[in-house]
């Protein structure tokens, strides 16, 4: 929390200093009560003594008061809201070495199934686009609020051969361009890439794709599928199979995460990638913004104010 005029707050002092005046009082009432009459016999004379509750008058009192100088001090919080508009490119990695079955049902296959659940934690008036990764980048479909067309793009996803990253996130840049939202402003846009290793193949270099990324303000939320004992199949010259070892490649993912402001997860099986997508679903979806919380203060303290009266004049038939 912040304060717009921190130096209001010094009124805070007021409080403590009230409540040694009002402990000292009480201490001389006792004291000046001795004087004409014998506390002992005072039992005899009243039913029962008002105990803590001749205090919680004061108490709240003083609440009052420290809530109305921390209010005119305009304080200011940080609070999460809902985003109504923005723009999430869903890159997938489609190379043939996403067809390996160490995340099961395949490091594809996993993380379609989890994208799925991510269309549904995002808020409906997002747009979602999908983007294919491999021998060259395809849009799979254009952003669309339409769930089911993100969906069946989804679903439709082939695996290819290279991984051409930077053309890629190249065209994500450019889809996210073309975006407007309802104000005719270019609203919020992230890029989700989803792949296991650095690219292979192009026509734009990963470097180049990532200033491009970061000029736009775009972040890359880069997700790295697969354990280190992923094989693939590969046919060779004569039709012979060969086994090949596919291990993931973490490294320039990480760096254009960090490059861009965005965030680089490590997924070792599916489950932990639909943890994923859920929390990036809730951070997409929601903005850190400064609210200031003036009349929050200044209406409790009006309440606590009238709590403290009404209680004063119900128990005692007085006012504090």
């Amino acid at each position: 929390m912040s304060f717009q005029w921190p130096l209001a707050l010094v009124g805070l002092i007021a409080v403590p200093l009230l409540l040694a005046l009002y402990v000292s009082r009480d201490r001389d009432r006792v004291v000046f009560a001795r004087r004409f009459g014998n506390p002992a016999l005072l039992p005899n004379l009243v039913d029962r003594t008002p105990s803590w509750r001749r205090h919680l008058p004061f108490a709240v009192l003083l609440a009052a008061l420290g809530a109305m100088v921390v209010g005119v001090a305009r304080p200011h919080a940080t609070i999460s809201v809902r985003r109504e508009e923005a723009t999430v490119l869903l890159d997938i990695d489609v190379s043939r070495s996403m067809t390996a079955t160490d995340v099961k049902p395949s490091r594809l296959g996993a993380a379609r199934f989890a994208a799925e659940a991510f269309l549904r934690r995002i808020p409906k008036k997002f747009r979602l686009g999908v983007v294919s990764i491999g021998t060259r980048a395809t849009v799979a479909v254009p952003p669309t609020a339409d769930r089911q067309l993100a969906t069946r793009a989804l679903r439709s996803l082939r695996p290819s051969e290279g991984t051409a990253i930077g053309d890629g996130l190249a065209l994500s840049v450019r889809l996210a361009k073309r975006e407007r939202a309802s104000d005719g402003s270019i609203p919020p846009t992230a890029v989700l890439l989803i792949s296991d290793g650095a690219q292979q193949g192009g026509a734009t270099p990963l470097e180049a794709a990532v200033q491009q990324a970061k000029a736009a303000h775009i972040p890359i939320y880069a997700i790295l599928v697969g354990t280190e004992s992923g094989t693939v199949t590969v046919t060779m010259t004569g039709g012979f199979n060969a086994v090949v070892r596919v291990p993931p490649n973490p490294e320039a993912l990480s760096q254009m995460a960090a490059a861009t402001g965005g965030r680089f997860f490590t997924v070792r099986n599916d489950a932990r990638l639909r943890e994923v997508y859920e929390r990036l679903g809730s951070h997409l979806g929601n903005r850190n913004e400064s609210r200031e919380l003036t009349d929050v203060f200044a209406g409790g303290s009006a309440l606590l104010l009238l709590a403290g009266g009404a209680l004063s004049m119900l128990w005692f038939r007085r006012v504090p």
